[in-house]
């Protein structure tokens, strides 16, 4: 039996649902526009790339005050001081990337390979330490797939730097844009499918 307690507790939840299938448009619209904005992006990587490593330098700058601020909360001096450097660092090297967005396209794209390279192998490691019954192969797949484009990656650095990182921002937009399409397609489907329902 229901109690009003779980109604007051559910009905939010399919309120919620119902706004969002109203909305199944403007979901739709938003993916359709990170797919134009990562087309955009693949047809000029280059743009792509300096537009992604300002975005990390601003992020920088901005981990940066909040940790200095952070800093002056600690009542040990030590810490203080150490959190207030790390925060120092963080701003310096964000200034650094508006200031030479390139250079540091360069040193991101070599970092991005690295840590593909030590992903794909560690989803290796971790796949052979499954226990058989568990569907470990796909889990070695993809880690021999990122091994080896982190490896790709590394092989033709810093060559690749003008554009590996716009490359995988223009990806990385069509797939989001892919992604919200096909929710608001969902929530339009589910929302027919209510509305040719009979009524209980």
């Amino acid at each position: 039996m229901t109690s009003a307690s779980d109604v007051l507790q559910k009905s939010p939840t399919r309120s919620d649902a119902k706004s969002l299938r109203a909305k199944w448009g403007w979901i739709v619209a938003l993916g359709a526009v990170y797919l134009f904005a990562g087309f955009i992006a693949l047809g000029s990587v280059l743009i792509a790339t300096v537009t992604s490593v300002l975005v990390v330098g601003l992020a920088m700058i901005v981990a940066g005050v909040a940790e200095v601020f952070n800093a002056f909360q600690i009542k040990s001096w030590g810490k203080c001081l150490l959190w207030a450097l790390l925060g120092a660092f963080y701003i310096v090297a964000g200034f650094m990337t508006f200031e030479n967005p390139l250079l540091a396209a360069v040193l991101l794209t070599l970092a991005l390979g690295a840590s593909l390279v030590a992903s794909g192998i560690m989803r290796i490691i971790l796949a052979f330490s499954m226990k058989r019954e568990i569907p470990w192969i796909w889990v070695a797949l993809s880690g021999i797939i990122t091994l080896m484009l982190g490896l790709l990656i590394l092989a033709r650095w810093p060559i690749n730097s003008v554009y590996v990182l716009g490359l995988f921002l223009g990806i990385d937009l069509i797939l989001a844009g892919a992604g919200w399409i096909g929710i608001g397609l969902g929530l339009r489907g589910h929302q027919a499918r209510r509305g040719l329902a009979p009524a209980a």
